[in-house]
């Protein structure tokens, strides 16, 4: 690793699992100050630590859900007393159900909305305030191919990463003028998460579809994350990197 987040303060969120956890650790392995919220899974939470910390991390680690207010105001505050500020915001938490519409209720209408849409809304909120004080900072919202291609996914979960995308063009142009950057990394489908709740035929589609024929990896998503937050990103606002293969 090339320790290019060498002294950066660093927040995940949902960083106990699958895509989360990949992120944060690439993080810790490129010398970065690693903390990270999770909703249930305390064995979950505890084994990503472990990692951290056999990578040479201290991690904080913040139990909480994303789209509870006062739990994302005390998570960015303690971020900020343990580490003296936040570089670093990925925004990675999310809610994912397979369910077609005519099954769909609109409590979990209302759920996927709260934790892929407002989550970012709030911990971007909280954590921006001490970015604009130190005039620079990276925010990190995890997007889907879902939202734009023309594939088969649950229409509460693609209209909230759509959201999320508009979110992040638009937050972009807001704070761009303090030195920050705001970007929107699109992953394809990977062979942790979603792929294991998908029925077998969708997940070879997909396979079929992508010019290199196989579902990507939670590593080489998180390796291209630590670039996309590092300071050799120096020109990147308001993108949507995608990474799925070749849909």
């Amino acid at each position: 690793m090339s320790a290019r987040l060498s002294g950066k303060r660093c927040l995940v969120t949902g960083g106990s699992r699958n895509l989360g956890r990949a992120i944060a650790l690439a993080f810790a392995r490129e010398g970065a100050r690693v903390a990270f919220t999770y909703r249930e899974r305390d064995d979950a939470a505890e084994e990503t630590r472990a990692l951290l910390e056999a990578a040479g991390a201290a991690p904080l680690v913040l139990k909480g859900s994303v789209s509870d207010a006062a739990h994302v105001t005390a998570a960015v505050k303690a971020v900020e007393t343990a580490y003296g500020g936040i570089d670093v915001l990925v925004n990675n938490a999310a809610l994912t159900q397979v369910l077609p519409i005519a099954l769909l209720e609109e409590a979990e209408w209302d759920a996927a909305m709260d934790t892929n849409v407002k989550g970012p809304y709030l911990f971007s909120r909280a954590a921006l305030k001490s970015m604009i004080r130190s005039k620079k900072g990276h925010i990190l919202n995890v997007g889907s191919f879902g939202a734009d291609r023309v594939l088969d996914a649950p229409v509460h979960y693609a209209a909230s990463k759509a959201a999320l995308v508009g979110f992040s063009l638009a937050l972009a142009k807001e704070v761009g003028r303090y030195g920050i950057a705001v970007n929107c990394l699109v992953p394809g489908l990977l062979e942790t998460g979603l792929s294991a709740r998908l029925p077998k035929h969708r997940v070879e589609s997909y396979v079929a579809q992508a010019a290199l024929g196989r579902l990507g990896t939670v590593e080489e998503v998180a390796d291209l994350a630590a670039w996309l937050v590092s300071d050799e990103n120096s020109f990147m606002t308001g993108g949507q990197v995608v990474i799925d293969g070749g849909l």
